[in-house]
C-alpha cells in the first residue's frame, strides 16, 4: 500500500467539529498515511475555541504550519502531497482559490495541489449559495477540484451529532483516496 501525504486546511467557517473529527479520524488511519500537514487560518484559531471550548486544536500529532509561512513544504509542488482537504471551507477561501490569489499558505497550498493535478477537496460550509459562490464552485471544479458540501447523510441512521458529521468527514477522506472502512466508524 502506498501511503498518502495529506494537507488539511481549517478555515474560520462554522463547523470546527468537522475538522476535529477529520483530524481524529486521520490519527486512527496512520497506517495509510506518510504525512499530514495542517494549515489553520487566523480566523479558525478564533472560531475553534468558540465552537469547541473543551477540545483544544493542538492535540494531534501532525505538523502545523502558520498561514504566513510560505517556506512550508506545502507551498511547493516538489513536496509531493497527494491531496488537500479544506474542512470547513469558507466561501471566502473558496473565492480566493478560484481567483488564484495566493494571499496566504492555505490558498497557496490549494493552488499547488490544483497545478500539480492532485486532489483538492473543499468541504464547503455555507448556505444558501449566491451566484458568485456557484461560479467559484464551477471554476474550482473546472480546475480539477472537488466541492464536497458539508451536507450530512441521514441514511446511516446517525445517533449523535458526531455520527452525523462523520458522514461528511468519511466522504471527504474517501475522495482523498483513503480507505474509510475502519472498524468502529460510521461509513
Amino acid at each position: 500500500m502506498v501511503k498518502k501525504r495529506i494537507i488539511v486546511g481549517i478555515t474560520g467557517a462554522s463547523g470546527s467539529l468537522y475538522a476535529y473529527l477529520l483530524l481524529e479520524r486521520l490519527r486512527d488511519m496512520q497506517e495509510q498515511l506518510d504525512e499530514v500537514a495542517i494549515v489553520v487560518s487566523e480566523t479558525a484559531e478564533k472560531v475553534w475555541p468558540y465552537e469547541l471550548p473543551d477540545l483544544p486544536l493542538n492535540t494531534n500529532p501532525f505538523k502545523k504550519y502558520s498561514p504566513g509561512n510560505f517556506f512550508s513544504p506545502v507551498a511547493s509542488g516538489s513536496s509531493g502531497f497527494d491531496a488537500m482537504i479544506i474542512i470547513p471551507c469558507s466561501v471566502g477561501t473558496m473565492g480566493r482559490i478560484a481567483a488564484g490569489t495566493a494571499s496566504d499558505l492555505m490558498i497557496r497550498a490549494a493552488d499547488v495541489i490544483l497545478k500539480e493535478r492532485k486532489k483538492l477537496i473543499l468541504v464547503l460550509r455555507e448556505t444558501p449559495y449566491s451566484r458568485i459562490h456557484i461560479q467559484n464552485m464551477l471554476s474550482i471544479t473546472d480546475a480539477g477540484g472537488i466541492i464536497c458540501p458539508a451536507s450530512p447523510g441521514f441514511y446511516g441512521n446517525p445517533k449523535t451529532m458526531e455520527d452525523l458529521c462523520m458522514t461528511v468527514v468519511n466522504r471527504a477522506l474517501s475522495l482523498a483516496g483513503l480507505n474509510t472502512a475502519v472498524k468502529g466508524f460510521m461509513q
